[in-house]
């Protein structure tokens, strides 16, 4: 059943802080397969500390779940409802969770190439900001035009990366690369389309539009790219294309609103190694979300 947090422990925090109901069902699962992960491959944890380094990457992905990556608070609600083995402070979390990044991207890459063998795939591109535009020129964590990008569906201009992704029709990630917020959307593309098995069919939106690319795409990897065609163009000689693309486009909305729930567009992280960290902690959550 779900757990629900108690209104006297969130009355420090805003609402937002936490989308909805911590569920066991959904954290131990998670547990299960991070600390799976970790063993298979020999790690072991300082035998003197009280918490083992799977329940860290654990918070950390339950905080991208349940608290729009807000890992202070997560620790808090987490010890408090008995889920960790012994105390850590929340200055003592960080310093460990930082030292596992690797693994935490790892979790990441190894649930991503579960899922690289089917048919259909989408991808989508959303805005993550470093900072307010008005902080650009004194940010320390990126630096240049570069960085400056605009967000078409939100019709916003924005400072910082832009997050490329590719997920199955039920929304689970299977890969992902971050570029500058200034850069096109087809900067990654051919790197993101070449981990796909060939045959594959990849749907955007009217973004990924570049006839040249969908030629090379399809010749060099054998998937085809198919976007979604602008209003001035000739749509694709396949009908069936058309009516998939109308069905894909809800995961697409779906994904970005999960993303858009794990805090994305505000992440409060002070270094580049920081936010790759919530990014890799929010598609490993995304995935245990959507998997089924």
């Amino acid at each position: 059943m779900p757990i629900e947090i108690s209104r006297t422990m969130l009355e420090s925090k805003p609402q937002r802080d936490m989308e909805e109901p911590m569920d066991a069902n959904w954290i131990i699962p998670a547990f299960v397969i991070i600390d799976t992960l970790m063993e298979r491959l020999d790690h072991q944890s300082d035998p003197q500390a009280q918490v083992p380094d799977a329940e860290i990457v654990t918070v950390a992905v339950v905080a991208a779940k349940y608290f729009a990556n807000h890992h202070a608070r997560a620790v808090q609600v987490m010890q408090g409802y008995g889920y960790l083995s012994g105390r850590i402070s929340v200055s003592r979390f960080n310093r460990r969770v930082h030292a596992l990044r690797d693994w935490v991207a790892f979790i990441a890459d190894t649930l991503e190439e579960l899922f690289t063998q089917g048919e259909v795939f989408v991808i989508d591109s959303m805005p993550v900001p470093v900072c307010r535009r008005a902080r650009a020129r004194r940010c320390r964590k990126v630096r240049g035009r570069a960085y400056c990008g605009y967000c078409a569906a939100k019709k916003e201009k924005f400072f910082g990366w832009w997050l490329h992704l590719i997920c199955t029709p039920q929304g689970v990630p299977i890969a992902f690369q971050l570029v500058p917020g200034g850069f096109h959307d087809l900067t990654p593309i051919h790197q993101l389309a070449f981990g796909l098995a060939p045959g594959a069919r990849l749907f955007g939106d009217k973004a990924y539009n570049a006839a040249a690319d969908e030629q090379t795409i399809q010749a060099e990897s054998g998937v085809r790219l198919i976007p979604v065609r602008k209003t001035n163009m000739a749509p694709h000689a396949w009908f069936l294309d058309e009516l998939e693309l109308r069905e894909y486009r809800h995961t697409i909305e779906t994904v970005n609103s999960q993303l858009e729930k794990m805090g994305l567009a505000r992440f409060h992280a002070r270094t580049n190694h920081g936010l790759e960290l919530k990014v890799h902690a929010s598609l490993i959550a995304l995935a245990c979300t959507n998997f089924d």
